[in-house]
């Protein structure tokens, strides 16, 4: 009667531990992905390096026995150690960024530029902005001398930092050209912009490779366009800095 009482619980116990093998494969990916997430929202934050580095070899070391156990996991280590790679390459970028970021503040007090040039920084991209109506006559797409010479003054700030490259992106407002323009509609304009900016820049030695430019016409308007002097805040040529990752 013992015995075959015995038994029945070393079958039980076999089953259960048979289940508890399923969940620690779920529970596995799960751990590996919050760690992943909390990777990520450090390359976001301004956390020590030093300190995340002890931290991080400190849970890497913990749970490296462990995770040698669960070879069944959907996440192997491989793949984790990849995209912790990647999240701290952008982290890299990003505080690389900034540096470059608190340069563009001196840049602004230049003469020339200063009260012209308005910047912003955001997930590692550093964008300028210029006044279109600085740049260019109503309608046009030939750059003003004033537009000329405000070229110049970036252009310096650009060969100095030659791991970026710089989208120029033009835009208008959402007035229509007039009927007697040679132009069809903002699309053409905002496009003819950005391509003689990118071209005086060319002239002036930077490398073509570093350049794109694109028009967006009225898109991603900076302020309604119900009044002249919210058409005229939109109407702008943006530079977007964006650094140059090796082997590109």
């Amino acid at each position: 009667m013992s015995s075959e009482y015995d038994d029945d619980l070393l079958l039980d116990f076999g089953d259960d531990e048979g289940e508890d093998n399923e969940w620690l494969t779920t529970f596995a990916d799960l751990s590996m992905l919050l760690l992943v997430f909390f990777i990520l929202l450090y390359s976001m934050s301004t956390i020590d390096t030093q300190k995340f580095s002890d931290t991080f070899s400190s849970v890497t070391q913990a749970l490296q026995g462990k995770m040698d156990k669960i070879s069944t996991s959907r996440i192997s280590r491989e793949e984790a150690g990849v995209l912790i790679d990647q999240a701290m390459m952008r982290r890299q970028i990003i505080e690389s960024q900034r540096k470059v970021f608190a340069e563009v503040k001196t840049l602004q007090t230049k003469k020339g530029v200063e009260g012209l040039v308005s910047a912003n920084f955001e997930d590692g991209v550093i964008t300028l902005r210029v006044p279109g109506d600085v740049m260019f006559q109503s309608g046009k797409v030939e750059l003003t001398p004033k537009g000329v010479q405000l070229v110049q003054d970036l252009k310096d700030f650009f060969i100095k930092h030659k791991d970026q490259n710089i989208k120029i992106v033009g835009y208008t407002d959402n007035v229509r050209p007039s009927g007697n323009s040679r132009f069809k509609d903002n699309w053409e304009i905002s496009a003819m912009r950005a391509v003689n900016v990118l071209r005086e820049l060319l002239k002036m030695g930077l490398e073509s490779t570093r350049l794109t430019a694109t028009g967006l016409a009225y898109l991603n308007p900076l302020y309604p366009n119900t009044s002249e002097e919210y058409r005229a805040k939109n109407r702008r040529v943006e530079f977007i800095l964006e650094k140059r990752v090796s082997g590109k």
